[in-house]
């Protein structure tokens, strides 16, 4: 039986740990946030509507494959770009995320936890998916 290092056991739980939170976070806009209240949201910041069913969508899909550890590199790469509209979106709140309206701590401390995901990678127990793994190379 081969140990692994302990590294593996820290990208597992910042994996595991970020993807619950971008699952509540889709679920949010989801259930309570509503669709329409979402999108109007987007509106309101001067966004196009549209973007705010891919932020769903990718908090929601992104997550789930945190979770599970498929695509791990890639699925952590591609949600930086949504923790950075929120760090933007946020940025007139101030620094610290108990601020009115959230500030953008939070989010930019997010951003760069996904780009640790991106360096780690899956960590220990994650699901191995063969044929996304050869699509994506270096990325699965």
């Amino acid at each position: 039986m081969t140990s692994r290092p302990a590294s593996d056991y820290a990208a597992t739980g910042l994996r595991l740990a970020s993807g619950a939170l971008f699952l509540a976070h889709g679920l949010l806009k989801l259930t309570v946030f509503t669709i329409p209240g979402t999108v109007g949201f987007f509106e309101s910041l001067g966004l196009p509507g549209f973007l705010a069913y891919l932020t769903i969508a990718a908090e929601l899909a992104g997550g789930l494959a945190l979770i599970l550890g498929v695509a791990t590199r890639a699925v952590a790469l591609a949600l930086i770009p949504v923790l950075l509209g929120a760090t933007w979106v946020h940025a007139g709140n101030g620094w610290l995320f108990s601020s009115e309206g959230g500030g953008w701590e939070f989010p930019l401390f997010w951003a760069v936890v996904q780009g640790a995901i991106a360096l780690l990678g899956a960590g220990a127990f994650a699901l191995k998916v063969p044929a996304l793994d050869r699509t994506l190379g270096q990325f699965a």
